[in-house]
């Protein structure tokens, strides 16, 4: 993946819903119009080579169990995999500074996902084929149990190009050396191509003819591409005449991630199994609005060619694997328990200076399970199990009624580093909101419109997190509830607004999406992964997640509260409340 820092601001006052929303959408119409004409990144050389080591480290805001490296810069998770019962986290790393810059392949093992052990890069720029950098891509294990990376280098002309690289020891349980023969690349941009939006392979899938398959994501002028290759010994590859997959006007596409799921349950399937009982999904991350957008859809294996079920759209308004500070991601197949992991990486909202001063900047997300939903609609994600190791005091909470403007706090727990998880009960939907459908589209700005301030029939109702006592300062994550005219519409959201006493330094977003749920219960359901500047959360037991980053002043370490709140005329029940205080994860 290609990093660009975010350089265009819009800023909307809100006369009325109606014009806020038709304001919007000239606003994103002239922004994706700039920013394709703005295909350069920017880059800070004063600070690529800035060792962390001149800066005091500050743990001001560090995460104590998501994964981080000591210091520096980090992005995309490459190549994650399990191989003889090691999880291999490769990811994108600046050895040498806390921007984008000087890219290798990182590397760190583990037996659980959750404490990582890290080693000495894995790939790092040495040959023609890669000396301008050594850029995202995926592992395979081929038959025999033999792994293979696929990666993007950039050669001496700059131009990207795939290569591949091999363990030099199969029999170390670390795979900590790796070998990138001379017959490099594989796979280079040919005639007509971009050759600066040619970059990520894809883990490989074999089809019943003995050919291996990757894609790599590209553009042609503002449609995004999945390009397909073909290969039967993973040395030579042939691009197949047409992509395996494209959309128009969604620009270029980056960390694509192709494979199957399972109609029936929550196992995970072989990346190259093909079948009358599974479906296909398509992700991909947008380098026009760096958020991922993915598709639930069908493989035809004998004409090579994806076709998305018309149930989401194609495009920069479709589905969400987060609605939040979340890119990159990739997924693999773990055949140790049968289940399908995505790893994502989450960037800092502050400014490239801050990061050169605390001497850090990214960081990677829980491991999550990822399934297909019974509704066969969309996908549900639930961070892995093994994450609960980490769980230490308890607090439990049932039949606690929060009437409007009321604010309960939870106590008992770390509330800097938590895990909680809430259920609420909601006795009437009577009062919901109408809903207006122009709305549809635009959650985000939705969630802006109607905060947590603003009072709503069902809703706001959630918790505030990394709370300051007197709530000068707080990251809400909330439902509100509307009625629709078939039905009654969820909106989830994580807004950042009032999240730091730094607003002129920070990105403060407001995060949203709807949710696909059944309310004939009355009942909805959240988790929040609570970490110093990270907030996961998991709406209606994953089917909507949204990541949010966010840097306290004052709700710091022992000075950080939690609170469920509701600001509806309508009273909300906390029918059960679990929250564990987090133990830090082992990351030598």
């Amino acid at each position: 993946m290609l990093y660009k820092y975010p350089t265009f601001v819009v800023v909307i006052s809100f006369l009325s819903a109606m014009d806020s929303f038709k304001f919007f959408s000239l606003i994103l119409l002239v922004f994706s119009l700039w920013l394709t004409c703005n295909a350069s990144h920017h880059i800070f050389p004063e600070f690529q080579s800035l060792s962390a080591e001149v800066f005091q480290v500050k743990q001001f805001h560090r995460t104590g169990y998501h994964f981080q490296p000591p210091n520096n810069w980090i992005n995309d998770p490459t190549g994650p995999m399990q191989f003889n019962g090691i999880y291999h986290l490769f990811y994108q790393y600046n050895p040498k500074g806390a921007v984008w810059g000087n890219i290798v392949w990182a590397h760190a093992v583990s037996k659980d996902m959750i404490n990582w052990e890290s080693l000495d890069p894995a790939i790092y720029p040495t040959k023609p084929f890669d000396i301008n950098g050594c850029w995202s891509g995926s592992a395979t294990i081929l038959p025999g149990k033999k792994p293979v990376i696929l990666y993007t280098g950039v050669d001496t002309q700059n131009h990207q190009v795939q290569n591949y690289a091999i363990p030099a020891n199969h029999s170390d349980p670390y795979l900590r050396e790796w070998v990138k023969p001379d017959d490099n690349p594989i796979a280079a941009p040919g005639e007509g191509m971009n050759a600066s939006a040619f970059r990520d392979p894809t883990t490989a899938w074999k089809g019943k003819d003995g050919h291996w398959r990757i894609v790599v994501g590209s553009k042609r002028k503002h449609r995004g591409m999945a390009v397909l290759y073909r290969s039967r010994d993973f040395v030579h590859w042939i691009k197949a005449q047409h992509p395996l997959h494209s959309s128009a006007k969604t620009g270029m596409w980056e960390c694509p991630d192709f494979f199957p799921v399972s109609l029936h349950d929550k196992t995970g399937l072989d990346t190259s199994l093909v079948g009358a009982n599974l479906k296909h999904v398509m992700k991909v991350s947008l380098d026009v609005t760096r958020f991922e957008y993915y598709t639930i859809g069908t493989y035809n294996p004998k004409k090579d060619r994806y076709v998305p079920d018309n149930t989401s759209e194609d495009g920069w308004g479709g589905l969400r694997y987060d609605y939040g500070n979340y890119y990159a991601s990739k997924s693999f197949f773990d055949d140790a328990t049968n289940r399908r992991i995505l790893m994502g990486w989450s960037n800092e909202s502050d400014t490239p200076q801050n990061d050169v001063d605390k001497g850090w900047a990214g960081i990677q997300t829980i491991p999550r399970m990822l399934w297909l939903d019974s509704n066969m609609k969309q996908l549900v994600q639930w961070p892995i199990e093994e994450l609960e190791t980490l769980r230490g005091d308890k607090v439990e909470i049932s039949n606690q009624q929060i009437k409007k403007g009321e604010y309960f706090e939870v106590t008992g727990i770390t509330a800097a580093q938590a895990d909680v998880d809430v259920t609420f009960l909601l006795p009437s939907l009577d009062n919901a909101e109408q809903f207006d459908p122009s709305w549809v589209k635009n959650a985000e700005d939705l969630c802006g419109l109607k905060g947590t301030n603003v009072q709503g029939g069902v809703g706001p109702f959630g918790l505030l997190t990394l709370a300051s006592k007197y709530l000068e300062e707080y990251t809400p994550v909330f439902f509100r509830v509307f009625k629709a005219a078939q039905k009654h519409v969820v909106l989830m959201c994580s807004d950042a607004r009032s999240s730091s006493l730094k607003k002129s330094e920070l990105y403060t977003p407001s995060f949203a999406g709807f949710v696909n749920v059944d309310l004939a219960d009355g009942k909805l359901s959240l988790r929040s992964l609570i970490d110093h500047s990270i907030v996961e959360s998991f709406g209606a037991k994953g089917k909507t997640c949204i990541t949010s980053r966010v840097y306290p002043t004052l709700a710091v370490f022992n000075d950080a509260h939690l609170y469920a709140f509701n600001n509806g005329t309508e009273t909300v029940t906390i029918e059960s409340l679990n929250a564990w205080s987090m133990k830090n994860a082992q990351l030598k």
